[in-house]
């Protein structure tokens, strides 16, 4: 629970009404009761507001909603992520290594770190303060954990591969298995050892089953703050930008670096050893099997400006009927030709 006054503070928001209302929860505009506070990032449904039973709505500046506390800020959104956190998401307990959890004795673990049961540790490891590792998961020898990092089970981070703070694994992520690579060998192929690392930078968050691959020599690195998707797949020696966003089963191939602040919709993909700038985005099953320049948004295989992608998609549901009006002017201009050499 908070004061109202206290949310506003936590937000940087301003103020418009009783600041000493008592807030338990965040809920849903159509679900919200007294006690509650709920939040409109979205014009469009405002008109909600009219029927919402919460004690304290989050809204934009020159957006009013009568009758009701405001907190007022730039970012809705943001502030509802803010104080749902706050009043909601409880604080993990220190418990350190719990039994059933198998540690190398050369393992450093911080005091206030956390090790579930099915854990198992190996040779080398250092892992910092109040991280969390939950059941199952498995960290082979010399990796580097940093502080307030949160391993959900199952997830497994492979031989000297370096962690950073406030790092999040969902459940089976696997960091640092073998890049695909593979030298030509005749008709068989001969497995070339993938003798790098990966390296999360700080507040990077990995989705559920997705992989990141260990460079063949040097690193695959992931900068700081960038979020992967569920089933996204990052190729040995990549390296993503800071602030990226990759949504579900896109990928990229091996050697290609891509820039600061760029999003991929779900299933784009990246061909190997391309450079991709800051600032792109691929809408979603976009393709690129080329370099691409900054500060662009595309779509489509090939890739072409979003604007014009949506001009060529809407083209599509009409090429039967043009494809009979093309046969049709092919045979008008046949007979209009048999015509003319008659005369």
């Amino acid at each position: 629970m908070a004061k109202l006054q206290q949310l506003a503070d936590l937000v940087g928001g301003e103020l418009k009404g009783d600041a000493d209302l008592d807030i338990f929860q965040v809920a849903p505009i159509d679900q919200a009761q007294q006690g509650d506070i709920t939040f409109v990032a979205n014009p469009k449904y405002l008109a909600k507001l009219n029927n919402c039973q919460a004690s304290a709505v989050i809204l934009a500046p020159g957006v009013d909603a009568p009758g009701m506390d405001l907190i007022v800020c730039k970012n809705p959104y943001l502030a509802f992520a803010k104080i749902l956190t706050f009043l909601q998401v409880l604080k993990r307990p220190i418990k350190g290594v719990m039994p059933g959890a198998w540690i190398a004795d050369s393992a450093v673990i911080d005091k206030t770190a956390t090790i579930y049961p099915g854990c198992v540790v190996g040779e080398g490891v250092t892992i910092g303060a109040s991280s969390t590792l939950y059941p199952g998961v498995v960290i082979y020898d010399d990796v580097t954990i940093g502080q307030d990092c949160l391993l959900h089970a199952q997830s497994i981070v492979r031989e000297n591969c370096r962690i950073g703070d406030r790092v999040i694994l969902q459940p089976a992520v696997v960091i640092g298995s073998d890049g695909f690579g593979f030298a030509p060998d005749g008709d068989s192929y001969y497995k070339i050892p993938q003798v790098g690392i990966v390296v999360l930078e700080d507040d990077v968050e990995i989705g559920s089953n997705s992989c990141v691959d260990r460079a063949v020599l040097g690193e695959t690195r992931i900068r700081r703050g960038t979020k992967l998707d569920n089933l996204v797949q990052i190729g040995h020696n990549v390296v993503v930008g800071e602030d990226c966003i990759l949504v579900s089963q896109s990928g990229v191939a091996g050697s290609t670096t891509i820039g600061n602040h760029c999003t991929f919709g779900g299933q784009a993909a990246i061909a190997g050893h391309l450079k991709v700038g800051d600032n792109v985005m691929i809408g979603g099953r976009g393709g690129a099997t080329g370099d691409v320049a900054p500060n662009q948004i595309l779509s489509g295989l090939p890739l072409m400006p979003h604007k014009q992608w949506l001009r060529a998609t809407m083209t599509l549901p009409k090429l039967p009927e043009m494809r009979k009006d093309m046969q049709k002017i092919k045979k008008r201009l046949e007979e209009l030709e048999a015509l003319l050499k008659e005369k």
